[in-house]
């Protein structure tokens, strides 16, 4: 886990300088500062060092020349900085977005929160904080429209579009491609790297079938079961998917107090008594969470004559990554306006039909996985 967090920035007239840290009895020397400002300096460029100093394992994350801030993640000795390196870059760019009058400085605290989870997301939150940054999803719908485009040029219209600022496209790209959402390829004769997209992001609420299947074995009482199915039809015969509503499903994601809950949601009907017991996991305010459940409308509450408390998953959602079988037709379409050169067409079919089969051999696995869990 890591041990702290702290913002530093270079001042020419007095060098390091720590401009907020957490927690605040966290202790840096001034030769440590010093060494990392120097490591970022030979490279003079903006990006993510990982370095060891006597005992500290340090992550560092420089802006650039223009601001000369450091983001600096201290670890424990067993951490891997990689499994960081996504939640750093995350996270300096909130700080980065927020340096005027020192706005980050109160942030401090709940960033440091949020990047010490990041190794322990799974797949479904990973993808959500990626869905979650506004300006990957910009980039993943530029894809979408084109399939592919050259790394420069993306730069050059992210910085047009992009009103907010700071935008360091490297450590974008890096989570994009770990995903296998984009590939980074060179065509001989392009002037520039290209981006290549292999795999979309769905997001969007689902009925709780497992749930469906048998509501009476899964806790729910038999005379709740016909009102139940009918919450049901009736909040997805007027559901319509939009961005709005997706993000603020992943703010519930990203709680981890409201995300245990809709874990223990997702298997059963549990009692009011039952989810108290996810205490133990860290849901210390459970109104709060099925709070936020409940406005969001993804719960429905049962309630018999001695005042017992059934809560239901109304509406579940997923989020997952699948093969845009859509961008054969948006390939089709610049071969026969000229829009991209053939090579570069033709380099991108290759990329899919290596993507595809990937694709399809992640997801044999799956079920295999899935079919063992059910046995």
């Amino acid at each position: 886990m890591p041990v702290g967090l702290l913002v530093m920035k270079w001042d020419d007239r007095v060098g390091t300088k720590i401009e907020a840290k957490y927690p605040e009895e966290i202790n840096v020397m001034d030769s440590t500062l010093m060494q990392i400002y120097s490591t970022h300096e030979y490279s003079s460029e903006a990006g993510i060092i990982s370095i060891m100093v006597g005992s500290l394992n340090i992550m560092s994350y420089y802006s650039g020349p223009d601001k000369r801030y450091y983001v600096v993640l201290l670890l424990s000795l067993d951490d891997d900085p990689d499994a960081y390196e996504a939640g750093l870059s995350d996270i300096s760019r909130v700080i980065l977005q927020n340096t005027e009058n020192k706005e980050f400085v109160p942030m401090i605290p709940s960033l440091f929160q949020r990047i010490s989870i990041f190794p322990s997301l799974n797949l479904e939150q990973q993808l959500a904080v990626t869905y979650q940054d506004e300006i990957k999803r910009m980039i993943i719908e530029r894809l979408r429209e084109e399939g592919v485009v050259s790394k420069s040029e993306l730069m050059i219209w992210l910085r047009d579009q992009y009103k907010h600022g700071f935008v360091d496209l490297d450590a974008l790209l890096v989570d994009l491609i770990r995903k296998d959402i984009i590939k980074e390829a060179s065509v001989k004769g392009m002037p520039s790297e290209l981006l290549f997209f292999l795999n979309d992001i769905l997001m969007t609420r689902r009925p709780p079938i497992n749930l469906l299947k048998n509501p009476v074995e899964k806790g729910l009482p038999e005379k709740f079961v016909n009102e139940y199915e009918i919450s049901i039809k009736n909040f997805f015969q007027d559901y319509k998917p939009s961005k709005e509503d997706n993000l603020e499903l992943i703010k519930l994601v990203m709680d981890p107090q409201v995300y245990e809950c809709l874990k223990l949601l997702r298997t059963m009907f549990p009692t009011k008594n039952e989810l108290e017991k996810l205490k133990k996991k860290g849901v210390h305010d459970l109104d709060e969470a099925l709070k936020a459940l409940w406005e969001n409308k993804m719960i429905v509450v049962f309630q018999r004559s001695k005042g017992i408390e059934y809560y239901a998953l109304v509406s579940d959602f997923e989020i997952s990554t699948f093969f845009p079988k859509y961008i054969l037709n948006t390939i089709i379409k610049e071969y026969d306006v000229k829009s991209k050169a053939d090579r570069v067409l033709i380099e991108f079919l290759n990329v899919l039909e290596e993507a595809y089969y990937s694709y399809k051999e992640m997801k044999k696995k799956q079920k295999k996985e899935e079919k063992a869990l059910a046995e």
